[in-house]
């Protein structure tokens, strides 16, 4: 490896990327009327200027369509039936399917938020510029938008935003799970929700009814579409490994020559308290999820009494398909096969679409905002790790939490920090925010934890997930302090090697780019040598006197997931055979076991989510066999495990 190259150091150095500023959307809806509001004129810009089609002719131009056509031949073929019956098959996939939007059912929505929202947040803000650069991309290309996921509110809260500055309403993918909610459910669909299985498996009509219905509504300037790249909500609010399906299907229309170009839009969604906080945790320690239901809904009602702090909704740079695909896809492959008989995309256009995937998970992550309790968790979680029953004094904290946040920005993180509060008071607000998580007595604070055992992993997995929050910040820090932490000697080939070995085990646990090791590394060096924690020059990584300070912290940020890898690498080397239902809670029984003795320093270790990683690693590394038959089962091979460095 050369040294990090001045060139490398500008691609590397993030705080040359300037961000928007922000506005508080509900400061207005504080002043004004609701139902002034709610019944405004409203007049979204729209794609090329067209008029959307309707519901009815936008259904029957998918039935017509030549692809749907095909695939209706062949499944009549393969089923011995009539084309006709498989056709009325079709229609009532699309109608189950269909979002049916309209502008009076939005209005209810918008009154009835506003009311919800101004009770629930202090603030909306908003980067209005990303707002502006949307309604430009809406107006000249299909448009497709991609936000984060980490609770219900998200969906909800995009078409609030896109109605109050008088831009185009999404159509949003919803899982069916919304269709049991009755009333609400049909509200949903009303508002723009599509709704789509969670797996289709080998139905290929439903495929095609899906596939173009998306297509169709996309390519006409329908409406911009919505989803959620990560498939699901984030219960542990780190990014999730994206799912491709929906972006394949987003991607094609471009890739076959049908539209000019797509704009993909990243959104950055933040909360300063979750509202599922207590829920999520209670599902990453085993408790069943709650089942969408009306009647849920009603008995949520109690959280309007809460205070849940700020949101900070950030729209990125649109992101061309065009450019994208510039000099990666060879789009002339396309012209070979008639575009109405559907083909599994090749490998070349796997690959396309999985980088391009990450690459926009990145972008989310990267404007995702952190407030000071996500610092504070930090610092909480390493103390409590540490056995400090007397918690830590309030002085302390401020001076801890000050220092990651200096160190923080200077790894350009996107904080949300007042600085011309005093650090205490800041603190002191924070602390109070988030008072059903901590205990504060005579000056000292530490984590609420009470007797037993689950009752503490509840309060610190709730903790954990905002100190998630910013791991993408310290990720590739943290994998090389772990690298130097591990590796025999200082040389930077030996250092780059358990680096990658590091990067590679946990490639599902983070968002880590395919075939980006080397910029990984390198991206790390530079943040590393530019802090003054590290000296590097062609054969050695050297620390320095005063960055040992910094290293036993980024090695802390991985020690509870190199922990939680390695007690299920030890679990299941005590097994002769698992089937796939009984290994989590198999395995949870054993770490609960290995807590109460004190075998375990961390109790993040509970964590399901935590506990799936670590066994979709051991299988990817090889040394935990999947074997397939009425139910799957693992075989592990130990010997394999240490050669893995397991």
């Amino acid at each position: 490896f050369q040294p990090v190259t001045p060139v490398v150091l500008l691609i590397f150095n993030p705080m040359l990327k300037k961000r928007d500023d922000f506005e508080d959307m509900l400061e207005e809806r504080r002043n004004s009327s609701d139902l002034r509001y709610a019944l405004k004129c409203y007049t979204p810009v729209l794609y090329k200027g067209l008029t959307p089609c309707k519901v009815s002719e936008l259904k029957q131009m998918v039935l017509q369509s030549d692809q749907l056509g095909y695939v209706i031949t062949q499944v009549s073929k393969e089923k011995g039936v009539t084309s006709d019956e498989v056709t009325g098959e079709a229609a009532a996939i699309l109608e189950e399917m269909a979002q049916r939007l309209q502008l009076s059912t939005v209005r209810f929505f918008a009154f009835t938020l506003s009311k919800v929202f101004k009770t629930l947040f202090r603030s909306i803000c908003i980067n209005e510029e990303g707002l502006q650069r949307l309604q430009q991309a809406i107006h000249n290309h299909p448009v497709v938008l991609l936000p984060s996921h980490r609770s219900y509110m998200d969906f909800l809260l995009m078409s609030y935003i896109l109605y109050t500055y008088d831009l185009a309403l999404p159509v949003i993918a919803a899982g069916m799970d919304f269709m049991g909610m009755k009333v609400v459910g049909e509200m949903l669909r009303m508002s723009g929700a599509f709704f789509i299985r969670r797996s289709f498996g080998g139905d290929k009509l439903y495929w095609a009814v899906f596939s173009e219905y998306v297509k169709i509504m996309l390519k006409n300037g329908y409406a911009p579409v919505e989803f959620f790249l990560e498939g699901t909500r984030s219960r542990t609010a780190k990014s999730l490994t994206p799912k491709l399906g929906l972006l394949n299907i987003v991607m094609d229309p471009f890739l076959k020559g049908e539209v000019f170009d797509i704009s993909l839009v990243p959104v950055s969604i933040s909360y300063e308290r979750t509202l599922e906080e207590a829920l999520y945790a209670r599902e990453l320690l085993g408790v069943p999820k709650p089942k969408e239901s009306t009647s849920g809904l009603f008995k949520a009602r109690k959280i309007l009494s809460e205070d849940y702090g700020s949101i900070h909704v950030y729209f990125g740079q649109p992101v061309s398909v065009r450019s994208l695909a510039e000099s990666r896809v060879n789009r002339s492959q396309f012209n070979l096969i008639p575009r109405h008989i559907p083909t599994r995309p090749s490998e070349e256009i796997l690959s396309f679409v999985n980088d391009s995937a990450y690459r926009l998970v990145r972008a989310q992550e990267e404007n995702m905002v952190l407030k000071p309790w996500v610092l504070l968790a930090f610092v909480l979680l390493q103390k409590q790790a540490a056995e400090e029953k007397q918690g830590t004094a309030l002085d302390e904290l401020t001076e801890q939490a000050v220092w990651l946040r200096d160190l923080s920005r200077q790894y350009g993180a996107f904080l949300h920090w007042p600085d011309h509060i005093p650090p205490s008071e800041v603190v002191s607000s924070s602390l109070s925010l988030h008072r059903g998580l901590v205990r504060i007595s005579e000056g000292r604070v530490q984590l609420a934890l009470e007797q037993g055992l689950l009752y503490p992993g509840f309060v610190i997995l709730s903790c954990a997930s905002y100190r998630n929050q910013a791991l993408n910040v310290f990720i590739r820090p943290a994998l090389l302090a772990s690298a130097i932490h591990t590796a025999a000697s200082n040389r930077k080939q030996e250092i780059y090697n358990s680096f990658s070995f590091l990067r590679n085990m946990f490639s599902n646990e983070f968002i880590l780019c395919p075939g980006a090791t080397v910029q990984d590394f390198e991206e790390a060096c530079y943040l590393l040598v530019k802090t003054g924690t590290l000296q590097i020059n062609q054969q050695e990584v050297l620390i320095t006197e005063r960055g040992h300070r910094t290293l036993a912290f980024l090695t802390s940020v991985l020690d509870p997931f190199l922990q939680g890898y390695q007690v299920v690498c030890r679990f299941l080397c005590e097994q002769d055979g698992l089937t796939e239902k009984q290994f989590i809670p198999a395995v949870r029984k054993f770490i609960i076991k290995h807590l109460l003795t004190g075998r375990l320093r961390y109790t993040e270790v509970l964590s399901s989510d935590l506990q799936k990683n670590a066994l979709a690693a051991l299988i990817r590394l090889g040394a935990v066999q999947k074997i397939k038959g009425n139910n799957y089962c693992f075989n592990v091979f130990p010997s394999e495990a240490r050669n893995r460095g397991l």
